[in-house]
């Protein structure tokens, strides 16, 4: 009963959840530190950006108690596009910083409803045998997503610059040609999901188990030691990613390694984007091969020794360009490589997609059991608030250590969750692929 060509709709449908997010929460960093706003702000404001990730768990019953799943995120991605379009024309007025901010807060709590929506979705719409099937597709989709935002998009952005030789301008443009992208990502989504949802569902049970399933997750063994971990595993992660940006784009005479707009879209949605994807599905394959236990340490050392590599980076300012020459949209770009700041880029992201893997994996046991979709949106409620605290605090701290401490800072921050990860408990071989039984 179940004919609804998933391969039509699961592609776009995670598209559309990866691509806000990214632009959101990273190129919205990219946009403001070319627009002249100081890294304390941005590292400030743009972290309360993670904010609506933080606390969906608390309006997510509401998703499932009215309308259907279908119309819920058809219409989060209705408002996110229009939240955009209008950030793209508010870019020219005064005080656009605070007016781009609250419709960025406006698309962030869209997003989130659309993300709890189209999980909800691929739960209804799919079989149990499809679910696991097509789970690696929603990854592989989601990290496109990360690759558009992040290289086309701010390629894109860089490129207007030099173009018009106005940053307002370039990037109001832009901001408009990402709501244009969400505009056709969700009439392509509302003529592709299909309707397998019962619209007389029962809402008086989700009600009266609300107050259950947040006190079951508070109940689990472990659980003070499991929150402070999710907490603390990526405090120096979450430094990292708010100033990095400002790192590369930072003139030299402040410690920044002073690269263009273009440099960072081409290095970071290129080079390490791709990093990314080969890590995640190499980390994904390791522990299904091998387990959790077996793969917790390494992946977690995969992922913070490459921060290492900044503090190299912004120490020592290394040199060695190799000029390269690139056409897109009937302009060619002279982008300078840098090998050694691209090695670091391809290091940490790499790390990174593999490391992560073992952290998703570790958060869906501890989802494990009964309300498992509630106790996981919970988990990852506490992972985004370890997110949003300390990358508000990052401006302040870069502006007073500067670059080359801040990322000394960063890596010893990684060392708490690191330790705690070696406390918990969790069966050796959760997430191994199970041997089928052979006749």
């Amino acid at each position: 009963m179940r004919e609804n060509k998933p391969w039509y709709w699961i592609p776009f449908l995670n598209f559309a959840s990866g691509f806000p997010y990214a632009i959101i929460i990273s190129v919205s960093v990219i946009m403001y530190k070319n627009l002249g706003i100081n890294n304390e702000d941005i590292g400030v404001y743009t972290s309360l950006l993670y904010l609506p990730w933080v606390i969906k768990p608390l309006w997510s019953p509401f998703i499932d108690l009215y309308a259907t799943k279908r119309k819920w995120f058809l219409a989060m991605q209705l408002v996110i596009a229009i939240a955009f379009l209008i950030v793209g024309l508010t870019i020219p007025m005064n005080h656009f910083f605070m007016l781009s901010l609250a419709l960025f807060w406006v698309a962030a709590f869209a997003s989130a409803s659309n993300d709890v929506a189209s999980d909800g979705f691929y739960m209804l719409a799919l079989a149990k045998e499809q679910q696991s099937f097509f789970l690696g597709i929603r990854s592989t989709f989601y990290r496109l997503s990360m690759l558009t935002a992040n290289g086309l998009i701010v390629i894109l952005g860089g490129y207007l610059e030099h173009q018009y030789g106005d940053k307002t301008k370039a990037w109001s443009y832009t901001m408009i040609v990402v709501a244009l992208i969400m505009i056709l990502l969700t009439v392509y989504n509302f003529f592709t999901t299909p309707k397998v949802e019962e619209t007389t569902e029962t809402k008086t049970t989700h009600k009266a188990s609300f107050g259950e399933v947040f006190a079951t997750f508070f109940q689990k063994k472990q659980i003070g030691l499991i929150l402070a971990f999710i907490l603390l595993f990526r405090l120096g992660e979450s430094q990292l990613l708010k100033m990095l940006t400002p790192f590369l784009i930072d003139e030299k005479s402040k410690g920044g390694l002073g690269l263009t707009t273009e440099d960072v879209g081409i290095i970071y949605g290129t080079f390490g984007v791709t990093a990314l994807v080969i890590g995640g599905i190499l980390g994904g394959i390791a522990i299904s091969k091998g387990g959790l236990r077996k793969w917790m340490l390494p992946m977690f050392l995969s992922m913070h020794l490459p921060i290492l590599g900044f503090v190299y980076l912004s120490h020592f300012h290394p040199v060695g360009d190799i000029n390269l020459h690139l056409e897109m949209f009937s302009y060619t770009f002279d982008y300078i490589l840098n090998p050694y700041i691209t090695a670091v880029v391809i290091t940490e992201q790499f790390g990174y997609g593999f490391g992560f893997a073992a952290f998703m994996m570790y958060l869906i046991y501890v989802a494990e059991g009964e309300s498992k979709t509630a106790h996981y949106a919970i988990a990852t409620g506490f992972m985004a608030l370890g997110m949003m605290l300390p990358g508000m605090a990052s401006g302040f701290i870069q502006e007073y250590l500067g670059y080359g401490n801040f990322f000394i800072w960063v890596f010893i921050a990684t060392i708490p969750g690191l330790i705690l990860s070696q406390f918990l408990n969790y069966p050796a071989d959760f997430g191994k692929k199970k041997e089928e039984n052979k006749i």
